[in-house]
């Protein structure tokens, strides 16, 4: 397993930096829930907790939730390209399938955040793991939380990203922001959380595994 040990030293932190942080490291959970997904195991966090029909087939994967060390923590988002055969244009973490040369799903999110945006992984202190989180799609995604210093530098691969932005941790981890919504799809009316920020619509997986680190964190 990879070492969940600092990579970065960002510092001098801001207090909420060091807040979130103490949040995380206490909170968290130091291995993943599942290393390899195992088929006859539903996750305990998913797209199934609001539409119980989705179907469960077990894919690994892993996105990283990037917390940049920024006076006021924010977390950084990638908004895929219009072009992609799934997920068009939507909002999510840096992220994707384990491949058989992954160790575990620290090293796939380390790995797809440098390939997707370029993130080099000097620039990440991992902090803990979320619960598994079961998309409607049948993946089983691991989250990285880890502190980004705020140094980094970005090279997006325009194939997979058409931009990234960052969203204050503080109005991503407020409930009040959390809004339930619905749509029909293949027959099936999906309830999913959504975080509306600005002209950016948060919602589905990304906004699902928020919802969880708001839960782990701060509830």
């Amino acid at each position: 397993m990879s070492s969940l040990r600092s990579r970065a030293a960002p510092a001098p932190l801001s207090e909420p930096v060091q807040a979130f942080v103490r949040r995380a490291r206490e909170r968290l959970a130091s291995a993943p829930s599942q290393e390899k997904p195992n088929p006859a195991v539903v996750p305990l966090r998913g797209d199934h907790e609001l539409t119980p029909e989705l179907a469960n087939v077990a894919l690994p994967a892993a996105v990283l939730i990037p917390v940049v060390a920024r006076e006021q923590p924010t977390i950084l988002f990638t908004q895929r390209t219009a072009a992609l055969p799934v997920h068009a244009g939507q909002i999510a973490f840096p992220g994707g399938k384990m491949h058989p040369e992954d160790a575990d799903p620290l090293a796939t999110a380390l790995r797809e955040a440098e390939e997707e945006i370029g993130l080099a992984r000097r620039f990440a202190d991992p902090l803990g793991y979320l619960d598994t989180y079961l998309t409607r799609t049948g993946f089983h995604i691991v989250p990285v939380v880890a502190l980004i210093a705020p140094a980094f530098e970005l090279s997006l691969n325009r194939g997979e990203v058409d931009e990234v932005f960052e969203v204050p941790l503080g109005f991503l981890m407020a409930p009040e922001n959390h809004a339930r919504h619905s749509r029909e799809l293949n027959g099936v009316r999906r309830s999913f959380y959504a975080m509306p920020y600005g002209e950016r619509y948060i919602w589905g997986v990304t906004a699902g595994i928020l919802r969880d680190l708001y839960e782990r964190l701060y509830r």
